[in-house]
């Protein structure tokens, strides 16, 4: 494609590198805008649902009021994950050509399993199980707790799609990998199919720069704020580097949007981004120069410094920095916890006020 013809240089990024890019969210007009650049998946959560019930209230009133009238047993809960689902079944239809044109690699919405299950792995895969059945292109995504890495293993052996969510870290990263891995070997081994199967493992690079932000200011450590903006690039490019010694087949995913190195940094890869609307927006008015750079390291001194200044960050870049007995109480796995958690009270809430005045 000559480059005149690219839209943007986020539009020329999907055009010319095995990168992939996703739209951040459920809601149609933002999903609309991004297929127009490039993206080639969507994403939710329970943050996520309930900021698009309130943004566009007036596409879901009428759907939700027949609801409570048609369910008449129903509860706040079992509408809030209708609505859910509903919400990720029409981000599905409109991403099906691409999944049906990639063989399953790409063209894929996630729904995320309930956060109130992070701690038991059946409940997370009945639940995961479910999902898968409400489009072909479905993912669906689950934490990366204790539970959640055990969820990921069987559930890919039953031939679910997963992405790995609440995921900040190297060792969170790589205990997907792994449990990915015996689910697929699993599947071979019986005959089963993974032609279509595509895995994700997400890393939230920004959180965990809030995250250390956060231990920096509580712990009063001195060090170059500017120095916090690198930590989840850094925690990324090590993941990725590993994943490919590994030969792993899962595919990283970077998440939660607070820079533009986390864009930038890395172009260049078979990494995939999953962008939230405001800074799709905000890549495609840049003048960015579209060009490799996932290969180029981040300035050892900086991981050097972080590494001397502040464990958390040990924990998030190592490979053997955490076990996955403590991932649970990973302080951006507790923090992420509390907010989906909050999140989902919320559109609860919302629903409920919805069934509290319908007669």
């Amino acid at each position: 494609m000559d480059s005149k013809q690219y839209k943007s240089p986020l539009h020329e990024m999907a055009e010319t590198m095995s990168n992939d890019f996703w739209n951040d969210s459920c809601a149609i007009d933002e999903l609309s805008y991004a297929l127009e650049y490039g993206a080639v998946g969507a994403t939710t959560n329970p943050v996520i649902v309930g900021n698009v019930l309130k943004q566009d209230k007036a596409r879901y009133d009428e759907r939700i009021k027949e609801m409570v009238v048609t369910m008449p047993e129903a509860t706040e809960d079992d509408i809030a994950w209708k609505l859910n689902e509903e919400m990720a079944q029409a981000g599905a239809k409109m991403l099906m050509p691409i999944f049906e044109a990639s063989n399953g690699q790409k063209g894929r919405i996630s729904i995320q399993t309930n956060t109130k299950y992070y701690r038991n792995w059946k409940l997370l895969l009945e639940q995961t199980m479910h999902f898968s059945t409400l489009a072909p292109n479905i993912q669906v995504k689950m934490p990366v707790t204790k539970a959640g890495v055990k969820a990921v293993e069987e559930a890919t052996y039953q031939g679910v799609s997963i992405n790995a969510t609440v995921s900040f870290t190297v060792p969170q990263a790589l205990a997907i990998g792994a449990a990915v891995e015996r689910g697929l070997k699993r599947r071979e081994a019986e005959g089963k199919d993974i032609s279509q199967m595509h895995p994700v493992c997400t890393i939230m690079v920004g959180r965990i720069d809030d995250w250390l932000k956060e231990v920096v200011k509580r712990d009063g450590i001195e060090v170059d704020m500017e120095y916090l903006d690198w930590a989840g690039v850094a925690v990324m490019k090590n993941a990725h580097r590993i994943y490919n010694e590994r030969g792993y087949r899962t595919q990283l995913l970077a998440a939660a949007y607070r820079n533009d190195y986390q864009w930038t940094e890395f172009m260049g890869s078979d990494l995939a981004m999953t962008i939230p609307h405001k800074w799709i927006k905000k890549f495609n008015e840049s003048d960015v120069k579209v060009e490799p750079r996932m290969q180029i390291p981040v300035d050892p001194q900086i991981i050097e410094t972080l590494a001397a200044k502040i464990p958390d960050f040990v924990k998030a870049y190592e490979a053997e920095g955490m076990s996955e007995e403590e991932f649970d109480s990973f302080g951006a796995v507790n923090t992420t916890l509390k907010q989906f958690l909050g999140g989902y009270d919320e559109l609860i809430s919302m629903i409920r006020e919805y069934m509290v005045i319908i007669r």
